[in-house]
């Protein structure tokens, strides 16, 4: 589904929260600066970004890793799309930097597999419901950018699941490169230490500018 109105490509500089084990959609025009403030510091965003005209081109992680040719992104590169065309660009980002672009985005079947039995919020449902208050929908769900997210990778090619080394206030700010849908989930982790040693998820906010 595309946007209801391409009227609704406003420019806002209010700050929108999202709360902890939710997501938020916002509408992006391009050129405009998008930042992600890790409120509280040990907070996982999963991030998602989707072409306004088409929203079967998305931000890919497969692509972005061939075309930098590195699996951790810094200020300067460009995530590409499914199509190899650029749609958010790192302007800063006050973090040490350690984001992850391998693993995929939580969902039911990751907390049943921890032994979850109850329905546990995952950032695989924020998605979807964060499109659809925005009147979007798609019928899959990519590989998301998870920033913040401390999982580096071992010689051996391990992956291991550590606390967030981002401190209160860090921010990334990205322009965006072609009229977008931004998706941020602030992850509802709350098993492993990927939102901090306390395993609680935090709010986490987001400006357009």
């Amino acid at each position: 589904m595309l946007f209801r109105d391409a009227a609704k490509l406003v420019t806002t500089m209010a700050v929108t929260v999202v709360p902890a084990r939710y997501g938020r959609a916002a509408r992006v025009p391009r050129g405009r600066t998008i930042a992600v403030i890790n409120t509280h510091g040990n907070q996982v965003v999963d991030t998602w970004a989707f072409a306004a005209a088409d929203p079967a081109e998305f931000m890919c992680m497969e692509h972005t890793r061939s075309v930098n040719s590195t699996i951790y992104p810094r200020v300067g590169v460009a995530m590409m799309t499914n199509r190899r065309r650029p749609v958010l660009t790192w302007l800063e980002d006050t973090s040490p930097g350690v984001h992850d672009t391998v693993l995929c985005a939580c969902n039911r079947q990751i907390y049943e597999e921890l032994g979850i039995r109850e329905y546990h919020r995952n950032c695989e449902d924020n998605l979807h419901e964060a499109l659809a208050e925005i009147g979007m929908t798609v019928p899959f769900t990519p590989a998301p950018l998870n920033l913040f997210m401390n999982t580096p990778v071992g010689e051996d090619g391990g992956i291991v699941r550590l606390a967030p080394v981002s401190r209160p206030g860090d921010r990334v700010t990205f322009r965006a490169e072609m009229d977008a849908v931004v998706v941020f989930s602030a992850c509802p982790q709350d098993i492993t230490p990927i939102n901090g040693d306390g395993r609680l998820p935090q709010d986490v906010e987001f400006l357009i500018a």
